[in-house]
């Protein structure tokens, strides 16, 4: 791909840089953003600075946040004493999507994945069997990504809580249903398979092995 300005290659290359965009859409979102007027543009590019440089991660639940605690974690109306994991923040945003969830969230960072060199003291295992301990926890839902590793996270934190007696009873703990096929992603699944998906959640050790 050939450029008649190298101030126009150096922004195609950097949008090239996001995930899922190739140089000819990189191109085509520059050229859309040379159309715009000048004031548009500095906004776009200070809101993306501001985001990058203020945003902050929940200290109780990893979940993106303005502040030290993000606003599920702060709204009084959740349901505090139910805990649901999931892998990432986008999976957060999935969840919240379908409206069929109150309660609160635990973002793990990731799932537990040898061949990826990710062990469980890379994620945020241990914050949330604190969190277990500390909010006497009623019920933890493992809203993870229905794969191989999403199943070993599943059973390593299930047998790690099982283990500690101030987290092995009376936590319920379930997962979400196999509406979500096995080796899918959650944000990719439609919100009424995913809604479904929370309504009729299991009891862990019914598929875990």
């Amino acid at each position: 791909m050939q450029f008649s300005s190298s101030l126009l290659e150096n922004a195609v290359n950097e949008f090239a840089k996001l995930p899922g965009i190739g140089k000819k859409t990189a191109l085509r979102l520059v050229l859309h953003l040379l159309k715009q007027d000048t004031g548009d543009v500095q906004h776009f590019s200070e809101v993306v600075a501001r985001m990058r440089s203020e945003i902050k991660f929940c200290q109780r639940c990893f979940n993106v946040a303005d502040g030290d605690i993000c606003s599920i974690c702060a709204n009084s109306m959740r349901k505090a004493e139910m805990i649901c994991v999931v892998e990432n923040i986008r999976d957060v945003i999935a969840i919240e999507s379908t409206q069929q969830y109150n309660g609160v969230y635990h973002v793990l960072g990731g799932v537990i994945s040898p061949l990826d060199g990710i062990g469980p003291d890379q994620l945020n295992i241990e914050s949330l069997v604190h969190r277990i301990e500390k909010e006497k926890t009623t019920e933890l839902i493992f809203a993870l990504n229905p794969t191989i590793q999403g199943d070993t996270t599943i059973y390593y934190i299930q047998k790690k809580l099982e283990a500690n007696p101030a987290t092995a009873s009376p936590l319920r703990i379930t997962t979400i249903a196999r509406g979500i096929a096995f080796g899918g992603e959650l944000e990719y699944a439609d919100e009424m398979t995913l809604a479904r998906s929370l309504q009729n959640r299991l009891p862990v050790e019914r598929y875990v092995r």
